[in-house]
């Protein structure tokens, strides 16, 4: 009952958002446009269809439901990509809209179907229910907790009774507001007659309608909308599932295992030692870094011995903070009777290559061993969700302290020299480390920006930022925590790069004492921030991240970036 009240409540709240608003007009439309014929050519006006709106609604649901918890699964196997589905919803869309608008065109759609059922029941008049299930499959509501709870289950396969309720209640839940809009069309045309003998007007309104939201959302006009509108249901979002209640009910699918679930005995940065279980296994693991002959490490082999799991990525600029922590303690305390061990969940998927993650740990110099988990399995099996975090485990296998994100390092410490001395009472401990603190207060610097298509949050230039190639010009006024592009660029999923021989500008506002930007291909970059002198950096090889303003104290500034041909830019993170 609690999966199913947070799926509704949550649902709800997704129904009255912002990103709702795109497809307001066409569920409206959609719920009250019939033939635009007659009945019986008597030259009355057509019934209103009385479960139209119903069928649009739960054509939705279905698809929704469907696509959400096993299109992932689906087009994995398939080795398909990951928007297929989302363009074939468009498309369906756009046949639909030309169907309504030319019924000749509509008819040659129905002789397929002619065999299967009446022209009555495949006609548009009779059914909304082929209009719900192509939204369904483009529909793409904000991503709050309940959803991402329900995407975690679904990518990762572990779909459940529990993952189909909570997909299943957050649907209707979604569905309410939407039936409401369904049902007002229908009520509009079936209550004032002039719309009843204009039907043929309305069929063609909607058709316009489908049209229009199946190029916006080729061209991710909804997604632009969504910054205009502040989304005002956010805080409602937080309220109903931040509370540890919610939090565990939300970990879908298996996530939580026996072997995990005692996971949340542990407080995040607690000050003392806690005792939260045994430790998961370290499981999926594609290869080893840093073992004797790329062999892996088994946790039950450590006892005996107090052990440091550290999940980190290479790019990421927040375990770029917490690793010279990590690598001190290892240097520190590892003739004691410390072993840490670095689990490389990758964010990006260049951070899956072996050679890259290698690259990244010797420049970090870190020499303790690294397992990478480029099918997130360890991640899973820790019900981890935060870059960086650790999780101390004594030397029985119990797991005594958990920290996620930055911060916290002192305490931390204390807590491993306490497992070490209770280990080995006569263990002699070094002096403790020295590493500066180098988190930033919440608040005081710019998000990481990332620059391919997949990730864009806060992208401040005038039109559409999407993916392929188009020219870019850099505004009047740059908003501030925002980046903009100038010249001729082609945008990928995951980067963007120059491609214009004259290559491309990149202007940034941030608030930071440190950027970087993680960068790849062969070139340079040219940064000049503000009215300073400018500076170049040699790009070459694989994706790694470069400094670009250092000790600049802190306040807001904004630089621009001239990136020659053949440089990929990932991002930019701020320290």
């Amino acid at each position: 009952m609690s999966l199913v009240i947070i799926g509704l409540l949550g649902g709800l709240i997704t129904g009255i958002s912002p990103c709702i608003l795109p497809v307001l007009p066409v569920i409206f439309l959609t719920g009250g446009a019939q033939s635009a014929d007659f009945e019986g050519g008597s030259g009355k006006p057509a019934a209103v269809s009385r479960w139209r709106p119903y069928l649009v609604i739960l054509g939705l649901v279905v698809s929704f439901t469907l696509v959400t918890l096993l299109g992932t699964l689906l087009l994995g196997l398939l080795n398909l990509p990951q928007d297929v589905i989302r363009w074939f919803g468009i498309a369906v869309l756009v046949l639909i809209g030309v169907g309504l608008i030319v019924p000749r065109f509509e008819q040659v759609l129905e002789k397929p179907f002619q065999r299967l059922a009446s022209r009555r029941e495949v006609q548009n008049r009779g059914s909304g229910f082929g209009v719900g299930l192509a939204l369904g499959t483009v529909f793409v509501p904000c991503a709050g907790p309940v959803l991402a709870a329900i995407i975690v289950a679904g990518a990762t396969g572990r779909i459940g009774l529990d993952t189909v309720l909570l997909t299943l209640s957050f649907a209707v839940g979604v569905a309410v507001p939407l039936l409401f809009f369904a049902l007002a069309g229908r009520g509009l045309v079936q209550r004032i007659r002039a719309f009843r003998t204009r039907e043929r007007g309305i069929r063609i309104a909607a058709g316009v309608a489908m049209l229009a939201l199946a190029v916006g959302l080729a061209f991710n006009v909804p997604q632009q909308l969504q910054r205009l509108v502040p989304d005002y249901t956010a805080n409602l979002q937080r309220d109903l599932t931040d509370n540890p209640d919610a939090r565990r009910a939300l970990d879908l699918g298996g996530l939580v295992t026996d072997e995990n679930e005692d996971l949340d005995q542990c407080s995040n940065g607690a000050e003392e030692l806690e005792s939260c279980g045994t430790a998961p296994s370290i499981r999926g693991i594609e290869a080893w870094l840093n073992t004797p002959g790329g062999a892996g490490i088994d946790l039950d082999d450590l006892r005996g011995q107090v052990v440091l799991i550290d999940f980190w990525a290479y790019s990421c600029i927040n375990c770029q903070r917490s690793i010279p922590h990590v690598v001190a303690w290892d240097e520190a305390y590892r003739d004691a009777g410390l072993q840490v061990i670095g689990i490389h969940s990758p964010e990006y998927a260049f951070e899956k290559d072996a050679g890259n993650v290698a690259a990244g740990a010797r420049d970090f110099g870190i020499t303790y061993p690294v397992a990478l988990d480029n099918s997130l399995s360890t991640w899973t099996n820790y019900r981890n969700r935060y870059w960086p975090a650790h999780y101390l485990i004594d030397a029985e296998g119990v797991v005594r302290h958990i920290a996620f994100g930055e911060g916290n390092y002192a305490a931390t410490e204390k807590l491993i020299r306490e497992l070490l001395q209770d280990a080995d009472p006569g263990a002699d401990l070094p002096a403790a480390t020295d590493v500066v603190d180098r988190t930033p207060e919440s608040g005081t610097r710019t998000p990481e920006t990332f620059l391919g298509s997949s990730k864009d949050v806060n992208y401040g230039g005038e039109g559409a930022y999407r993916a392929g190639e188009r020219a870019y010009a850099f505004p009047a006024d740059l908003p501030a925590d925002s980046f903009a592009l100038e010249g001729q660029w082609r945008i990928e999923t995951q980067y963007a790069t120059p491609a214009g021989d004259g290559g491309g500008g990149i202007r940034l506002s941030f608030r930071a004492d440190e950027v970087r930007m993680v960068l790849a291909g062969e070139g340079e970059v040219r940064v000049r921030v503000g009215d300073g002198e400018e500076r170049v950096i040699r790009v070459s090889g694989t994706p790694r991240s470069y400094a670009v303003v250092e000790d600049f104290g802190g306040g807001a500034g904004e630089l621009e970036v001239a990136v020659s041909p053949g440089v990929e830019a990932y991002s930019f993170t701020f320290g």
